[in-house]
């Protein structure tokens, strides 16, 4: 089984899961009452994995991403990505070094808190969402290409008293014009997976 595969199977299960938690009635009794911002920023930092075709154009690269996403409902939420990925194009002589940047707004579903105990809590969630990807060269003199891009989502965010952890894995479908100009444009397939800390005010 490819980690493509994995992956899939993984998001699934978690978007599954998901909604199975949505549809159960969850009470909880607070103390007191709990205020929480609408708006989440996150840094997070990843890789990027090229899956079928694109395995051969491009390589793995490390990436470097900022979320802004807005909480509309405690299980539901609009999510703006953007994404700078350092990678290379093995298709052509000495692998020159590509930048890869993705950029799209998704919507995102949470299911209802997981209280493992009284300081930490877990958050599974599943999401989708459609924008940009745009390939440039670093040093060569080539133009870069622009594609149209849509994912799917899957991943938690796991709380220990004010700091919370994010994982999500997406799985992106694109377009992919020759990168030399030179060819007709295809489908490509890649993985993003990431993860970062963002703190909550008291």
């Amino acid at each position: 089984m490819t980690i493509h595969s994995v992956l899939i199977a993984a998001a699934m299960g978690c978007g599954l899961l998901t909604a199975s938690n949505l549809s159960a009635q969850v009470t909880e009794s607070p103390s007191k009452p709990e205020t929480k911002s609408r708006w989440e920023f996150l840094v997070p930092s990843g890789t990027l994995v090229p899956t079928g075709a694109q395995h051969d154009a491009i390589k793995r690269g490390n990436l470097t991403a900022l979320q802004l996403t807005y909480v509309a409902r405690p299980t539901f939420a609009i999510t703006s990505t953007v994404g700078w990925a350092r990678s290379r194009d093995i298709m052509i002589a000495d692998n020159p070094k590509l930048d890869v940047f993705t950029y799209d707004v998704g919507a995102e579903v949470r299911a209802p808190r997981w209280i493992t105990g009284k300081a930490v809590t877990f958050t599974p969630f599943a999401g989708a969402g459609a924008g940009g990807r745009s390939y440039n060269y670093r040093k060569l003199d080539v133009d870069a290409t622009h594609n149209v891009a849509a994912y799917g989502s899957a991943g938690g965010e796991l709380g220990v008293g004010r700091v919370r952890l994010r994982l999500e894995a997406r799985d992106y479908v694109t377009g992919f014009k020759p990168l030399s100009g030179v060819g007709a444009a295809r489908t490509g397939n890649d993985v993003l997976m990431m993860a970062g800390l963002r703190f909550v005010a008291r």
